[in-house]
């Protein structure tokens, strides 16, 4: 039980005295605080979603404590109604599919497709719109249908003054999809909308959403792959990787084994700088008990729950696959099969982020997401190839330079 449910429960006891009960909620919400801070060190905001990933290589998002869908909920059932409202604004407003595409690429990096009622600075909403920079007031944003209508029309579907919205932006129709959303949010990472791409289109699928439906002005979309034909500065010009050469790491320069194959425990030492506020011992009883006893806490957050598992609040790190691949080249265990308990595992998705888990032993892992979205699983290490049609990339020491 976390410090909601505490209160929660406190909130559902009878009382007979408004001031004592009154006094007792104060004083366990008051230890709540001290031992959350006590464990997390930088506080509420220490479960760094920011640097996770999930299923499909989807980063992740911190729901914080105050979401007006809550992560406990039906989050996909969340999603989709979000995901629907999008959709009929842009066909309301008469555009096409890409369009719809563009605004659940974007409102999945900025809010998992939630509606948020908190953010960076005064960020709110779906799409992380602030009443301060004169997107509307935070009742108007926190609306899915008027926070839509913004991201594509703006303050005034018949001009460009005030807040510009995707319409304002010439050029978007052949914009890669990232591009622009990131032409409408000025975001500080526009690298991050073009990893929702997949995630995007799996959610669309299950709310029946038509993404190669046509504008109603005409077939906006007929030259689309125009921006990477002339040269488009997110490919990698790299074209024998697969479907995204960014995920995976610069030196496995082959597939990973068969997938299915089975795992074996391997020995090797830990190098003397892999130093981790919890043992490896630790770690893995760690590990386990939160598969047992935790909660849906770590939806599409890999990466912040293997750091987590060490001791750290967060890994410093945006995606897994960059882990791996940021770490020393004598730490990559490219494609090895045997990883002793411990071990960090690392897979390439096909999408931006790769996934990442805690080897066990035994062929196991601790993983989020792969049995139950949301909540750790103990589970064959295989399952993640067979499951999810992953490929496998190697294991390395639970390593985090960055972390903290």
């Amino acid at each position: 039980m976390d410090g909601r449910d505490a209160v929660r429960t406190i909130g559902r006891l009878g009382g007979t005295g408004l001031k004592i009960k009154a006094a007792a909620i104060a004083s366990v919400v008051f230890v709540i605080f001290l031992f959350v801070v006590g464990i997390f060190g930088a506080g509420i905001s220490a479960k760094a979603y920011a640097d996770s990933c999930g299923p499909r290589g989807r980063p992740g998002v911190d729901y914080g404590e105050g979401t007006a869908q809550q992560p406990t909920g039906n989050i996909r059932k969340n999603q989709i109604a979000n995901a629907k409202i999008i959709d009929k604004v842009a066909d309301d407003g008469g555009l096409s599919g890409r369009a719809t595409l563009i605004g659940l690429m974007t409102a999945l990096q900025e809010s998992t497709l939630l509606n948020l009622n908190h953010g960076h600075l005064d960020s709110i909403g779906l799409f992380q719109q602030r009443p301060s920079q004169g997107w509307g007031t935070k009742t108007q944003i926190m609306q899915p249908k008027y926070a839509a209508d913004r991201f594509y029309f703006g303050t005034n579907r018949n001009t460009t003054d005030g807040i510009h919205g995707l319409t304002d932006k010439k050029g978007w129709e052949t914009m890669s999809p990232g591009k622009a959303a990131q032409a409408v949010q000025a975001s500080a990472h526009p690298e991050l909308y073009d990893g929702q791409e997949d995630a995007a289109r799996e959610i669309a699928k299950e709310a029946g959403i038509d993404l190669d439906r046509p504008g109603k002005g005409g077939n906006v979309d007929q030259d689309q792959d125009q921006d990477q034909d002339q040269g488009d500065d997110t490919s990698t010009g790299n074209e024998d990787q697969g479907d995204n050469p960014g995920c995976y790491p610069e030196d496995a320069k082959d597939r990973p084994g068969k997938p299915g194959a089975a795992f074996h425990d391997g020995d090797a030492p830990w190098p003397a700088n892999v130093k981790n506020p919890r043992s490896t011992e630790a770690a893995i009883a760690w590990a386990e008990k939160e598969a047992k006893n935790g909660g849906k806490d770590w939806y599409r957050a890999c990466l912040a729950f293997v750091a987590r598992v060490y001791g750290w609040s967060f890994s410093g790190v945006p995606y897994a696959i960059d882990h791996y691949r940021e770490m020393p080249a004598s730490m990559k265990h490219d494609k090895a099969r045997n990883p002793p308990p411990g071990a960090l595992m690392y897979w390439e998705t096909g999408g931006r982020a790769g996934h990442v888990a805690v080897y066990l032993g035994n062929g196991k892992i601790a993983s989020n997401d792969i049995r139950r979205p949301g909540y750790i699983d103990v589970v064959p290490a295989t399952e993640v190839e067979t499951k999810w049609g992953s490929t496998y990339v190697g294991w390395a020491p639970p390593y985090f330079p960055k972390g903290g």
